[in-house]
This record gives C-alpha cells, sequence and structure tokens, in this order.
C-alpha cells in the first residue's frame, strides 16, 4: 500500500493551491489530510469517507479548505484558498481501512503519505 502525495509549494498569502494524494494498493474507509507546522505537533486538517463523500473540516481551515475525492483514480485532493502564512506546514494524507479511533486522530489512520511542503509568504 502506497499513498503519494503532491501538490504542494510556494504560494503568496490570499492564493490557492490543489494538494493530491494517489493511493494504490488497496481502498480504504476515511482519508485524511494533516499538517505539521515547524517546531508544532502534527494537526488535523480534514477527512473524508470513501462511502458517500461526507467531509470534515478543522476549524481553523474550514471555509477556506475543502476536501474531496475521485473514486476513479483512488485519490484525494485538498483545495486550499485564501492561505495565509500560518497555514505553512508539511501536509501529510492519511488513510485507514477502518477507522481506528475518531476521524481527527493521528492513530486512527493506519497509512501516511510522505508529506508535500506548503509555503505561504506574506
Amino acid at each position: 500500500v502506497q499513498l503519494q502525495a503532491f501538490g504542494g509549494g510556494l504560494v503568496q498569502a490570499g492564493g490557492s493551491l490543489r494538494l493530491s494524494c494517489a493511493a494504490s494498493g488497496r481502498t480504504f474507509s476515511w482519508s485524511a489530510w494533516f499538517r505539521q507546522a515547524p517546531g508544532k505537533e502534527r494537526e488535523f486538517v480534514a477527512a473524508i469517507r470513501w462511502s458517500g463523500g461526507s467531509t470534515l473540516t478543522a476549524n481553523s481551515v474550514s471555509g477556506r479548505f475543502t476536501m474531496s475525492k475521485d473514486n476513479a483514480k483512488n485519490t484525494v485532493y485538498l483545495q486550499m484558498n485564501s492561505l495565509k502564512p500560518e497555514d505553512t506546514a508539511v501536509y501529510y494524507c492519511a488513510a485507514a481501512g477502518s477507522l481506528g479511533g475518531s476521524y481527527y486522530y493521528i492513530r486512527a489512520y493506519d497509512y501516511w503519505g510522505q508529506g508535500t511542503l506548503v509555503t505561504v509568504s506574506s
């Protein structure tokens, strides 16, 4: 099983980026994005349930970030709009065959991508 995240980069405040995470090897019940800023703990950003497509987002990104999926490609996306310098972090995609806890818990997910760096300049 492999998760490959890409799409990060350098963007000015107020700009947009779209992250992608392609999965291979199996299907999942939940996928999520987490992020880790320098010197901080990894935190939940957004999650999506593959069956039905319901999504949840952290309060800090609600209204700016949207998570979606493409079943045919086994890929999830994170559309990030109105980016702020405080969104600067390494973004990780995660997936679970069976969610091992609440959707916002790191330990609920079995599989992790390698991370992609998002830098937002002021």
